[in-house]
């Protein structure tokens, strides 16, 4: 854990080897739960691949100490202060996504020493420039009066590409990375957000990255980022999902690889189950223990253990109740 000067723990992970890159999170996150969605913890674990990935939970936000206090863009630079000092690091790769692409931005025009290259994606210049002023007064609105309902509502917005179980799983994630109040607040500060006078002070090597059909994050916005940062490349990516694990996240990946100079990764990880593996994610999701699994599935309980046991190698899980989590979550399906 890292603590800022009012002596608030931040909490950080650290994935894979290598030189450091750090991930500027977006809206809200939670290190334990987001591990917990396979398609994020996928899309996580390629980045690490070569790097060590830094990723963290600003205040108030999943594993990190509550915060009640102002939603500021000096907090979000003093929380990437705290934890890159708490490392001992002080130079790095950054990637900020959504609300995280205008505070990596900032970071990399005030603090140039640290940052070897700068990765934005799905991110703008002014908040401003999401939606209009009736739209956002009536998401901020909804998030404080039906958190349920708002998340469902923005989880749609951010994953339309994504099936219903894993659209369940993305909004109960929300929900428990946060209150609503402080849903409401980090939404109010990237509305706020506008980094355009500081573009032209970034110095690092940047790439900006965006999906032409982001309806969160409208595509003009990352053309804007790339025509203000000096030398900045830009690719514009198919598809719809703001969330940059969600989609086609294989593209996002090997850009990014691609300009951090990392090989292209061969393939990602799976986390499909085979037929028996789903039948027993189903009993662990009902409750059952291994000598009730066994009983059920006419298998010795060593088996119902060896069964579990892949399912959680497969999934990346290290406890039954993230097998169950995951299976209810990820829904009914044909």
């Amino acid at each position: 854990m890292a603590q800022l000067e009012d002596g608030g723990k931040v909490a950080y992970a650290l994935t894979g080897h290598g030189p450091f890159l750090l991930v500027v999170p977006g809206w809200l996150s939670h290190l334990e739960l987001g591990w917990s969605i396979p398609s994020e913890r996928v899309f996580h674990e390629a980045l690490s691949s070569g790097r060590t990935l830094v990723r963290y939970d600003r205040p108030g936000c999943g594993l990190s100490d509550p915060y009640e206090g102002p939603r500021t863009m000096a907090l979000e630079l003093a929380t990437i202060r705290v934890v890159t000092e708490t490392l001992g690091v002080t130079r790095f790769d950054l990637l900020g996504w959504s609300l995280g692409a205008a505070v990596a931005a900032q970071w990399a025009a005030d603090r140039p020493e640290t940052v070897s290259r700068l990765v934005l994606y799905g991110g703008w210049a002014t908040g401003e420039a999401i939606g209009d002023e009736d739209s956002r007064r009536h998401l901020l609105g909804l998030l404080a009066t039906h958190w349920g309902l708002g998340s469902d509502l923005l989880t749609d917005l951010f994953a339309p590409e994504t099936d219903a179980g894993t659209r369940r799983a993305l909004a109960q994630y929300q929900r428990a990375a946060s209150s609503a109040e402080t849903a409401v607040a980090l939404l109010g500060l990237a509305y706020a957000l506008d980094v355009r006078p500081t573009l032209v002070r970034v110095s690092a090597p940047t790439l900006v990255l965006h999906r032409r059909g982001d309806r969160a994050a409208p595509v003009a916005q990352g053309v804007a980022l790339a025509a203000a940062i000096p030398d900045a490349e830009l690719v514009e990516l198919d598809g719809r999902s703001h969330l940059p694990a969600m989609g086609d996240a294989g593209t996002v990946i090997d850009q990014v690889r691609r300009f951090l100079g990392l090989p292209r990764l061969r393939r990602a990880v799976s986390t499909s189950l085979t037929p028996r593996q789903t039948e027993v994610a189903a009993l662990v999701a009902e409750g059952l223990t291994n000598r009730e699994l066994s009983e059920r599935l006419s298998i010795s309980e060593r088996s119902a253990e060896s069964h579990l046991e892949r399912i959680r190698l497969r999934l990346g899980f290290r406890s039954r109740s993230q097998v169950a989590a995951w299976y209810v979550a990820r829904g009914p399906r044909n």
